[in-house]
């Protein structure tokens, strides 16, 4: 798995380019970056929106895909993939962290894991361990491959990533897309994209 963060060069000023890492490294990188939010981070996060894309309709589809508010206090985003080929015994997952600053750029880490592999073996990797709590507590993605059954994400609190994002990991303030791509058997077959505003 690789880890990457933006480099001081640029091309044309219009993509920021990256400087990848592995192993420990990846860890110690993420929180030198984060080490001076720390203590200054008063930030709450907010869901803004999230888009869900299936790439291939014949392997899997999306039942629903929303964000909810219940009250003032209480937003969540839920999701419901039907898997249409099963088992599904190869997952990988492409995680991609943007930041909006003048349209979405790429910020700090652009992650590609096995999940299958990482859920034997939870303590293997502490990026993709913070990635997969983002939305793991809430999912029934709690055991290795194969798949043999529609994937849920369901109704992920804002309380829970503003505990992941300014206690955890504080990240900065400001407006955030996290970019996913879902390969099953080798192929990318559904993207998720979910934005937020620490603020």
């Amino acid at each position: 798995m690789q880890a990457a963060i933006p480099s001081n060069n640029h091309n044309n000023g219009s993509n920021t380019n990256f400087v990848t890492f592995s192993g420990p490294l990846e860890a110690q990188l993420l929180h030198q970056q984060f080490r001076r939010f720390e203590h200054e981070s008063h930030s709450t996060f907010e869901f803004t929106n999230i888009k869900c894309n299936s790439l291939d309709t014949s392997f899997a589809t999306f039942e629903y895909c929303l964000l909810k508010s219940v009250n003032r206090t209480y937003k969540y985003g839920s999701l419901k993939v039907k898997l249409l080929k099963v088992p599904v015994d190869k997952v990988k997952l492409n995680l991609a962290l943007y930041k909006r600053l003048n349209g979405y750029k790429p910020f700090l880490y652009n992650v590609t894991f096995d999940v299958c592999k990482f859920i034997q073996n939870r303590n293997s990797n502490r990026v993709a361990a913070f990635i997969f709590n983002l939305f793991q507590p809430y999912s029934n993605i709690n055991h290795s491959c194969p798949c043999n059954h529609d994937v849920v994400v369901d109704k992920v609190p804002t309380s829970h990533m503003n505990e992941q994002l300014t206690k955890i990991l504080p990240f900065p303030p400001g407006d955030y897309g996290f970019y996913s791509i879902w390969f099953g058997n080798g192929k990318p077959r559904a993207t998720v994209n979910v934005y937020g505003t620490l603020s």
